[in-house]
């Protein structure tokens, strides 16, 4: 049985020259970047070349800006509980679709006198910049929207938002997880203050993030300990990881115009193969201003878990949202967003395309995907 990997929105496979970038590092050149010996000095210097090629894959100014992490959910956390606690009070505006870690990061500053409002969004999963506008007060601090969300994939006008924040002195953070090396971003022309990526989402390694901090923002620090990165971000830097997402960023970068051609055409194949051969079939997100990679359908009468589970037995890897929230029986917050009924909901599938994706591959999921629907809706109206 060949296997087919269509769950890249959860985590992609490390490439080959980001496993030949990494391997020196994990034997040859193994010294503590801290240490001021030649072997901690070559691993302090390939810290600063990842570091430089993060900077130029999001055009920002300087290679001081840019901090690396444990990934996403710790970058996510660092910009927001480090603005909030350095201004010490105030208001912050984000989404009700944004990934929990952001979500749950703002639900506690709220227990720590923070006020939040939580922008809706419409059908489509979009959030508009006159929304923002008109959220903003005398005391906001702070404005956070996703680039791109993780579930229906839809992409968020952050250049229009980052414009209003900059007109009122309001910071702008992003999580941009989803979208570093999918969708064109640029810190200086978007007005981003600051911005949360992983490596794991782009074919570099799990455990590795950046979060750019624009020059002149203060935030607090979040782990304390050593002076590792500038004294910002305490702990023995990981460089095997950081040298692998420096990579891994250069390279999505390079190819991003030629991977996202590619992929919008097999994810319209796949969408398009799908909706004609299913009937009851409804996409989730912007039928245009999306992830080029990024596929979420639901389908009457028919349990989400129960049709990856199907899958599953024929070798084909998708999910039903978010894998940091696979295992909960509740249904996505994402979707019941975009107005979907719980069941509407509980039957969506995310169907997520990789750089390797092959037409083969698409062509086979829509032979194998719709009698598994149609055995599942057989199996209900018993």
């Amino acid at each position: 049985m060949r296997r087919i990997y269509l769950d890249n929105a959860a985590t992609t496979a490390v490439s080959p020259e980001v496993m030949e970038a990494m391997l020196p590092y994990f034997t040859g050149v193994y010294g503590n970047a801290s240490s001021i010996h030649g072997y901690g000095r070559e691993a302090k210097r390939a810290i600063e070349t990842a570091r430089r090629q993060v900077m130029k894959a999001l055009n920002a100014a300087a290679p001081q800006e840019i901090y690396f992490t444990a990934g996403g959910t710790e970058s996510d956390n660092w910009a927001i509980k480090g603005l909030a606690l350095a201004k010490g009070s105030g208001h912050i505006i984000t989404t009700v679709i944004e990934h929990h870690a952001v979500l749950h990061t703002c639900q506690w500053l709220e227990k720590q006198g923070f006020d939040v409002t939580y922008l809706p969004v419409d059908e489509y999963g979009r959030v508009t910049a006159a929304q923002v506008k008109k959220a903003l007060r005398e005391d906001t601090i702070l404005v956070s929207v996703m680039a791109a969300n993780n579930e229906v994939g839809t992409i968020q006008p952050i250049a229009e938002i980052g414009k209003i924040c900059r007109e009122r002195g309001v910071l702008l953070h992003t999580d941009a997880v989803q979208a570093v090396g999918a969708i064109p971003l640029d810190v200086q022309a978007m007005n981003i203050d600051l911005l949360s990526l992983s490596g794991h989402k782009l074919h570099g390694p799990k455990g590795a993030g950046a979060l750019y901090v624009r020059k002149g923002v203060k935030i607090d620090t979040l782990l304390h300990g050593g002076a590792q990165e500038r004294g910002f971000r305490a702990g023995t830097e990981n460089v095997p990881a950081i040298v692998g997402l420096g990579k891994a960023v250069e390279i999505a970068c390079q190819n991003l115009d030629e991977n996202a051609a590619r992929m919008v055409a097999l994810r319209q194949r796949l969408i398009d193969g799908l909706m004609a051969r299913v009937p009851g079939t409804r996409l989730n997100g912007h039928p245009a201003e999306r992830l080029p990679g990024n596929a979420n359908l639901s389908f009457d009468k028919v349990e989400g878990e129960a049709l990856l589970l199907r899958l599953d037995l024929v070798g084909v890897a998708g999910s039903s949202g978010s894998a940091c929230t696979s295992g909960t029986l509740d249904p996505s917050h994402v979707l019941l967003a975009l107005g979907l009924t719980q069941a509407q909901a509980n039957g969506a599938l995310r169907l997520t395309i990789g750089t390797d994706t092959t037409e083969e591959e698409i062509d086979q999921v829509l032979d194998i995907l719709p009698p598994i629907v149609e055995d599942l809706r057989r199996m209900v109206s018993r």
